[in-house]
């Protein structure tokens, strides 16, 4: 009886896990990145695509591209939470603003579409990306001001997000991938795959 119980507490426990996981494409500490949100994402930059010349331009298809714009969600959530620890702050002057530069460097709110399609970055999402460069760029510049050369700032930030990583919990729902603690990365479901199969002789 003891271990029937056993069993069931386990089995609930895995189902209730199971749970809270519906819906999710990734979880950073207590913040649920939604499959919705993702292929919000991916459903706007395939539309928009329609809309420019891409003979040019080298694009993401498939699950390359479902991975790519949970990668973006997932490690902007990071540096989101990493900013704040070091209690630094993105104003939504200090979007608008870069949002501005970002206007003049491209050509333009028209010539935009084709650049944040080039960009691989949904419409609705440019303010979140600019909110990340911006957490990075904060990030950076605390570094630089601790004494961190310039060629190390790259790997500083790495290192910085990856104990945040640690710290909060990161999961990834396996449709997309898995989660590479190591490296503070999501691994694509298929790269996962044929890294562990053997080659044939």
């Amino acid at each position: 009886m003891k271990k029937i119980l056993a069993i069931t507490v386990v089995a609930a426990t895995f189902l209730l896990a199971g749970c809270s996981q519906i819906g999710a494409a990734a979880t950073v500490g207590d913040t649920k990145i939604t499959q919705a949100l993702v292929q919000d994402s991916v459903d706007a930059i395939l539309s928009e695509r329609s809309k420019v010349d891409t003979s040019q331009m080298q694009l993401e298809t498939g699950a390359t591209l479902n991975v790519s714009q949970l990668r973006f969600h997932l490690l902007g959530t990071l540096l989101r939470e990493l900013g704040q620890e070091l209690k630094l702050n993105v104003t939504k002057a200090e979007i608008d603003s870069r949002r501005a530069s970002i206007l003049e460097q491209v050509g333009g709110e028209t010539a935009l579409p084709a650049a944040l399609v080039n960009a691989g970055i949904a419409p609705q999402d440019l303010d979140r990306y600019i909110e990340a460069i911006a957490y990075s760029d904060k990030i950076s510049q605390k570094l630089v001001a601790a004494g961190v050369t310039e060629d190390q700032l790259g790997a500083e930030i790495q290192k910085l997000v990856v104990a945040k990583s640690k710290e909060i919990g990161v999961t990834v729902n396996p449709r997309y991938g898995k989660w590479d603690p190591v490296t503070a990365d999501v691994v694509p479901a298929d790269s996962a795959e044929s890294a562990v199969t053997p080659t044939e002789k």
